[in-house]
């Protein structure tokens, strides 16, 4: 068993509770630091974002921070993003011009964000983009013209839009605030704190060009559907939504946490929330993409394999493990073309960082930056890849500078 494997066997069967993993984990890594060699980054990599006393970041990695003519790209400007994982301090939403200088502009304020995944900001055109923001009481999302300075509200918030533009689904952010920070909002109290499993709706469906919002599924609904014995008396939610590519189908991570033991499967659904399907369920599910409209991949436990990169045909039970090299979790998406593949790593022994670019069999280190012990726990700074629609880089958030900064990693020239 390699020392990597080895980890994650001590991690899943050793170090169940949090707090003692994150002690003694933090410690292992010191004390390794201390005798290793010291790396800051390396790879073909640029600093988009300036060096000016803010930290910079841009958010999740199913998110695409250029816009289409790939001269702007869209950021978020904290004060400080290792305070807290989930902050109601306002932060300013920019965008970085790269053919002027890599010239900071302020186009809007929020007041609602978290450091993994900001506040949700995205181009719906070249002049427009949609945040989420909490404003009279109310977390909703905006829909900014930049151009005309013209925005309209949407009475919810939102996790992820279709590839269209017209359409969005989202949940439960302040349940995430209380069950998973560092991906919910802190603004006001969770409603549903007290109930272990709410008869509540869990995922709303959004049309974003009238504005109407749909109650689609329960707590209930996932609790009750295909239910297993570890969900009896266990602690419910969901997250990370993500549509199909052509918009009909969209997955999400059921959770339940029983014992202090977390459970994950993968659902995926039609957009109207019928065609329920259970395509994981052996206990973990991390990361996950769309590849086209049928397959699904992600870094995920299989009884029969282990942990890794399993490549799944939706509404099957058929599955392929890839990269079995690769044994730690990270957050993979597909290139525009299909071609390849980019994923990157938590911090390692030494506290190092790396992202990987797959095509075919091929596996190929891209980049490696160093994580400063601040940037741990819930208020980690990862990587979060993100393609560039050309193929020629890959943004990514950092923290080798010391504080949080948007960069690139360029591949044409790497």
């Amino acid at each position: 068993m390699g020392l990597d494997k080895f980890e994650i066997w001590v991690h899943d069967h050793i170090l169940k509770n949090e707090k003692v993993r994150h002690f003694l984990y933090g410690a292992y890594q010191r004390a390794l630091y201390l005798v290793s060699e010291k790396v800051k980054c390396e790879g073909n990599i640029e600093i988009v974002t300036p060096n000016d006393g803010y930290e910079y970041l841009f958010g999740y990695y199913d998110k695409c921070p250029w816009d289409s003519t790939g001269r702007y790209m869209l950021a978020l400007k904290v004060k400080n993003a290792t305070k807290e994982a989930d902050s109601a301090e306002q932060a300013e939403i920019v965008t970085i011009d790269l053919k002027n200088g890599n010239a900071v502009k302020v186009v809007a304020k929020t007041n609602c964000w978290n450091v993994q995944q900001g506040c949700m900001a995205q181009w719906m055109d070249d002049k427009t983009i949609l945040y989420n923001d909490y404003r009279n009481g109310a977390y909703c999302s905006v829909i900014l013209n930049m151009e005309l300075g013209v925005e309209r509200i949407v009475e919810k918030p939102v996790y992820t839009v279709s590839s269209d533009k017209k359409t969005a689904l989202t949940l439960d952010f302040n349940r995430l605030h209380r069950l998973r920070p560092g991906y919910g909002y802190a603004n006001c109290d969770e409603v549903t704190k007290n109930d272990i499993c709410p008869d509540q709706t869990c995922i709303w469906k959004i049309d974003l060009e009238t504005g109407k919002i749909t109650p689609m599924l329960k707590y209930t609904d996932f609790a009750h559907f295909e239910e297993k014995e570890t969900m009896k008396g266990a602690e419910h939610k969901v997250n990370h939504l993500m549509t199909s590519p052509d918009g009909n189908r969209f997955m999400v991570l059921h959770r339940w946490f029983k014992n202090k033991v977390k459970y994950t499967r993968l659902v995926t659904c039609n957009m109207d929330g019928t065609g329920m399907y259970n395509l994981s369920d052996d206990d973990f599910v991390s990361h996950c993409c769309w590849k086209n409209n049928d397959e699904i991949l992600s870094y995920l436990n299989k009884h029969d394999g282990g942990k890794g990169y399993y490549l799944m045909k939706d509404k099957t039970k058929e599955y392929k493990r890839l990269w079995p090299e690769l044994a730690m979790d990270g957050h993979p998406t597909y290139s525009y073309d299909g071609k390849q593949i980019v994923t990157d790593t938590y911090p390692d022994r030494k506290r190092i960082q790396s992202i990987y670019v797959m095509k075919g069999d091929r596996v190929e280190r891209v980049a490696r930056v160093f994580s400063p012990f601040k940037y741990g726990g819930n208020c980690r700074c990862d990587l979060h890849p993100r393609w560039k629609p050309d193929g020629s880089q890959i943004c990514f958030d950092a923290s080798f500078k010391g504080k949080r900064c948007v960069c690139v990693v360029n591949l044409f020239n790497n």
